[in-house]
């Protein structure tokens, strides 16, 4: 009972700091707006039936019932057309819809609001309101993730040996069987590495750390070996070998197997502490791998559904919902596996991961995330730009209204993405410490 109660405590309080999180997104957002001018009339965490507001100035703040994002609302987002005219003569579909929009706007701008929509600021004023949302999340990974690494430190392989592996076996069928004397032995054992040993070169490349080690292990593939270790506190050169081609986890996408080098050695794991520098390059790390992520996010979405119709197991590897990732704080909080320490590092690691993430989601240089905004002002600039130093007449500003019709379908795509990822999340959980 005690523990069902702390998972449900730790989850709704991972989902709770989540919304916190969106909700200094959009105040990245709110708080440069304000500075440079622009008319802000809404300010709201969440979607859907307002739950609460109240009025300070010319803008309504408030919460929303559906607490999945949330906004700020600046006015005129969208330039009139090139005329100067709400709505165009073109009865073209992608015409028409950026015409409704931008009479939507109308309604809340008035003569005095001249000067102060968001269309006629500077490129670089409407690139700042629009980064500093997703910077927010940025800064709250960096934050959070440094008080980690300081405080705690984190669990990082090391050059010494733990364990070495019998035989040669695939990285599905070490899931799944044990050694038989069929299997060949690996290359690690066939040298006569050990545990405890501790590396120093492979090939003649000194080694600073066990992720460089790994991929010259991966990139020799099956030519010949030649490994220093410090055994007993001398160096020695081990018996010549050569490694194999197996098939092991692709470094971008674990539940994928590629052929690569194999040596058949696993590394020991030491908490080990760290300042800005070392946070900073664990986000870089982190970031490549959710942009590779990101790549296959359709695709993954695509078979999370199929998987969650036709009964079949879903992949561990797989994307998750806001759902999911508060259902995994609450099993990070009752995990025997771990110590009161790291539940609390762990949990504030995937809070700080998760933040990360909405940065680089935000970054997508598509309407109607912020990156699409950004790209357009980008453009708007670069085109006025080349104009200017061409002598030629301003092309006047970008008509981000036409791209209404991406903004259409990413939101939906988003949507039903949610919708998917929140019912696998439900109905068939991943389980990351069980």
């Amino acid at each position: 009972m005690v523990d069902v109660l702390v998972y449900v405590l730790a989850a709704v309080a991972f989902f709770a700091l989540i919304m916190v999180s969106i909700g200094l997104h959009e105040v990245g957002h709110l708080v440069p707006a304000k500075l440079f001018g622009v008319k802000v009339t809404q300010f709201f965490t969440g979607f859907g039936r307002t739950l609460w507001s109240t009025r300070r100035g010319e803008t309504e703040y408030g919460v929303k019932a559906i607490p999945l994002g949330g906004f700020v609302r600046m006015v005129g987002m969208f330039p009139p057309a090139r005329d100067g005219s709400v709505r165009s003569s073109s009865s073209g579909i992608v015409q028409s819809l950026a015409d409704s929009a931008r009479e939507a706007e109308h309604e809340d701008i008035t003569p005095a609001d001249d000067g102060r929509l968001f269309y006629q600021k500077p490129v670089w004023q409407k690139v700042v309101v629009m980064a500093a949302g997703p910077v927010m999340n940025l800064l709250l990974a960096f934050l959070i993730l440094l008080a980690v690494t300081g405080l705690h430190g984190v669990l990082r392989p090391q050059l010494v040996v733990s364990a070495v592996s019998e035989c040669v076996l695939t990285a599905q069928e070490a899931q799944q069987r044990a050694c038989t004397a069929a299997d060949p032995p690996t290359p690690a054992a066939a040298m006569g590495l050990r545990e405890g040993d501790r590396l120093v070169s492979f090939n003649g490349v000194p080694l600073r750390d066990w992720d460089q080690m790994s991929g010259l292990i991966r990139a020799n593939r099956d030519r010949s070996a030649i490994v220093v270790v410090e055994r007993d506190g001398v160096e020695q050169t081990l018996p010549s070998t050569s490694t194999v081609v197996n098939g092991v986890a692709d470094q971008w996408n674990p539940s994928r197997t590629v052929e690569a080098g194999f040596l058949g050695v696993s590394p020991t794991y030491e908490q080990v502490r760290g300042g800005p520098v070392t946070v900073l390059a664990d986000m870089g790390d982190m970031t490549v791998r959710s942009l590779h992520a990101l790549a296959r996010f359709p695709v993954n979405v695509w078979y999370t559904a199929v998987n969650l119709v036709t009964g079949v197991d879903r992949d561990r590897n797989g994307p998750i919902s806001i759902v999911g990732a508060s259902r995994v704080a609450g099993e990070i909080a009752t995990t025997p596996v771990l110590t009161p320490g790291e539940k609390v590092a762990t949990w504030f690691t995937l809070l700080g991961s998760v933040n990360l993430f909405v940065a680089i989601f935000n970054f997508v240089p598509l309407l109607p995330l912020d990156g699409g905004h950004i790209a357009g002002a980008l453009w708007e600039g670069l085109r006025r730009g080349l104009a200017r130093l061409l002598g030629r007449r301003d092309p006047g500003h970008v008509d981000t209204a036409r791209l209404l019709p991406v903004a259409y379908v990413v939101g939906g795509f988003i949507a039903v993405s949610g919708v998917v990822l929140i019912l696998a999340d439900l109905i068939d959980p991943i389980r990351l410490l069980g």
